[in-house]
């Protein structure tokens, strides 16, 4: 059966709200598509779509209960979730790109192929302040910050911290301006394009964090099609993923305040951390609501790692 046919199937036969997120559901498996851009199965990714087709609060439920699901949609609504359903199948497109929104840290961000869509366990850090590595950090660094929902949500959970966001790529601070404006935290947070470190050459940081390209090359040979649609500059990151992590690790003392913490994701690539910095002294961060790949390092541990001459 084609789309088309599908499409109008839909329009013609389905009535409630709870028949159209049925039908995406038994669309999306049909489809084989691949979920992991906010949600993480077929129903919460239909649910999703939905309530953005009908201009509906994604929470609306826990105040309805099901009994929403029986509503009756008209027959533009019905089309309107239809073809938005298509589109996802069809063109493999994570649906934050086809909505432009993703949630971070409990916060909506706009989002657009420019920049990866945020889903980093980063989020568990924040809301903890980043307990135990520092106490009411004053100065921020969030580099390599994409759209810049990192920085956004740690200007939320410290008020009184200025904020640096720091991207190689105009066109990802072109977003990240966007979701600036957007929280209304101009005065805390300033996106810097520069080349890692590069721009901000004597700056002093309570705390860096980064969540840089770290799919190693294998990885990204067999990324499914949904991810083939995010940045490739903000993904790869050579053999072992970690060609941008050592750089990062060289430079970042001298932008660390004493009692600075630098905090990094690397994913998958943390089974060849050992192998490239073998000695360094790392915490390994363990969550709680799942997800893993995030160090911390202090200021000191760098130091003595680089003056051994690793």
């Amino acid at each position: 059966m084609t789309d088309k046919i599908y499409l109008e199937q839909a329009i013609e036969d389905l009535e409630s709200l709870l028949d159209m997120v049925r039908w995406s559901v038994s669309r999306f498996n049909d489809a084989d598509l691949f979920f992991g851009h906010g949600t993480d199965n077929a129903w919460d990714e239909a649910v999703t779509l939905v309530m953005f087709a009908l201009h509906l609060p994604q929470n609306i439920t826990q105040q309805t209960g099901d009994a929403l699901f029986h509503a009756k949609l008209t027959r533009s609504e019905r089309q309107k979730v239809a073809e938005l359903v298509l589109k996802r199948v069809q063109t493999r497109l994570p649906l934050p790109y086809i909505t432009h929104q993703a949630w971070f840290c409990g916060l909506p961000f706009y989002v657009d192929e420019r920049v990866l869509i945020p889903r980093s366990p980063f989020a568990e850090l924040i809301q903890s302040q980043f307990a135990p590595y520092v106490s009411e950090p004053t100065r921020i660094l969030d580099l390599c910050c994409g759209g810049g929902c990192i920085a956004i949500a740690m200007a939320h959970a410290f008020p009184d911290a200025e904020v640096d966001a720091v991207d190689i790529s105009t066109d990802a601070l072109d977003v990240a301006q966007i979701n600036v404006e957007e929280h209304g935290v101009a005065h805390q947070v300033t996106p810097i394009q520069s080349d890692l470190f590069a721009a901000v050459s004597g700056q002093k940081y309570d705390l860096i964090v980064s969540n840089p390209p770290y799919v190693d090359a294998e990885d990204m040979s067999d990324l499914p099609a949904e991810f083939q649609h995010e940045p490739e500059l903000a993904l790869a990151a050579g053999d072992d993923g970690l060609d941008l992590v050592e750089i990062i690790l060289k430079q970042a003392p001298e932008h660390l305040s004493e009692d600075g913490w630098l905090l990094v994701e690397v994913g998958n690539s943390l089974v060849h951390f050992e192998a490239r910095f073998p000695g360094l002294m790392v915490d390994w961060v363990r969550f709680e609501q799942g997800g893993e790949g995030v160090f911390a390092v202090s200021r000191s541990a760098l130091n003595e790692f680089w003056q051994k001459g690793a």
